[in-house]
């Protein structure tokens, strides 16, 4: 099966502003202002592969690393790094010692990886989580999503994350904000059983005003997990060592987004966290769950507020590993006006079901992809 053309579209779709930030706090987000590349794989025998980038990947590089693909027969190809085309051979220097290195991965790796997955899908007749290794469970949990956002916008916020299936939600948040009250908003409207996820992304700033914090939000008893509450930097000793310590005192879990396994490996060996948010491409992320699996961390899928493509190939991976059982985020399916797939996501009491069809599970809307291209 020979790819034989790649199709590539600008795309910036919006995101539904009451779903981000409040007024208050910034209102419409910047990154909705960025593009994301779509990408189309054609074969010889007529499939195509779909696939989707990362925010700020430019045209220019993705089409650069599609003209590494054109004319490769696509069930030949390494499915751990589908740009590799040499086997890993002994070191020049130690004969006796093999290469370990898969890489390198190109710009956009995550929409080429999916794609290529998505054409032998389809090509055997089975979906992309057989070829991870087989899913797990039927479905997988999943969380609603906000921005910084006001304690009335919370509330409102609350009301229809209940009202589309969700039993919890995910808040961004800072140190200077109403957290008390936007959790106590939440909570008036979901109850204890309504769990939150608390993610500052690195801006509760201190160990001392991180469990200030949390000993104010203790008694709500709707906190689910802390995700990095203060600064990384690179996961320094000193720092892992006062995610130690916050796991200590903390009343609940505390979580690490993480993407690097070199990085996974020092959190756990620093026992610095109970949770991790893991993220990759499919193949990568299965490998990271692996590594928490070894030391029984829990782990869920993170997102970049993404389109469909690129969250049902996330819905896929979380999927396959058997650690992966706190709810992810697949928030781009519903922040966004649109997600430019025809099959989309549905949530029912805080799970979505895992795609069975042959593939990723679904196929562009031209209609919708030609509506918010940017490249003319």
């Amino acid at each position: 099966m020979i790819i034989t053309q790649v199709d590539i579209w600008t795309v910036v779709v919006p995101v539904f502003p009451e779903t981000v930030h409040s007024e208050e706090y910034g209102g419409y987000p910047d990154w909705a202002r960025v593009p994301k590349q779509i990408i189309r794989l054609h074969t010889d025998e007529g499939f195509t592969g779909i696939g989707e980038t990362g925010r700020g990947q430019s045209k220019e590089a993705v089409a650069q690393a599609a003209e590494q693909l054109k004319n490769r027969d696509v069930m030949k190809m390494c499915l751990q790094n589908v740009f590799r085309q040499e086997p890993l051979k002994p070191t020049p220097e130690a004969p006796s010692q093999w290469e370990i290195d898969l890489g390198p991965y190109p710009a956009g790796y995550e929409a080429f990886e999916t794609a290529i997955f998505d054409l032998i899908g389809k090509r055997l007749g089975v979906p992309i989580h057989k070829l991870l290794g087989g899913a797990c469970r039927e479905k997988v949990r999943a969380d609603f999503w906000i921005g910084h956002q006001t304690p009335e916008d919370t509330r409102r916020s609350t009301k229809v994350a209940i009202a589309r299936g969700f039993t919890g939600l995910k808040t961004k948040c800072r140190i200077q904000e109403p957290m008390v009250e936007r959790l106590r908003a939440i909570w008036e409207v979901g109850g204890s059983d309504f769990k939150v996820t608390v993610d500052p992304n690195e801006r509760f700033n201190t160990v001392e005003q991180t469990l200030e914090l949390a000993g104010q939000l203790k008694e709500l008893d709707n906190v689910e997990v802390f995700e990095d509450p203060i600064p990384k930097k690179g996961l320094r000793d000193d720092v892992l060592a006062q995610y130690r310590y916050m796991r200590e005192m903390l009343p609940f879990p505390l979580a690490l987004h993480l993407s690097n396994p070199s990085d996974i490996i020092k959190a756990i060996r620093a026992d610095a966290i109970d949770y991790l948010n893991l993220g990759g491409s499919m193949v990568n992320f299965a490998k990271s769950a692996a590594i928490a699996q070894a030391a029984d961390i829990p782990v869920w899928h993170g997102s970049g507020n993404d389109l469909g493509i690129l969250e049902k190939s996330y819905l896929h991976a979380a999927s396959v590993a058997p650690n992966c059982l706190l709810a992810s985020d697949f928030v781009g399916s519903w922040t966004r006006v649109d997600d430019l797939i025809v099959e989309g996501f549905t949530f029912t009491n805080g799970y979505t079901l895992v795609p069975q069809t042959p593939g990723l599970g679904c196929e562009l809307d031209l209609d919708a992809l030609e509506k918010y291209r940017v490249d003319g």
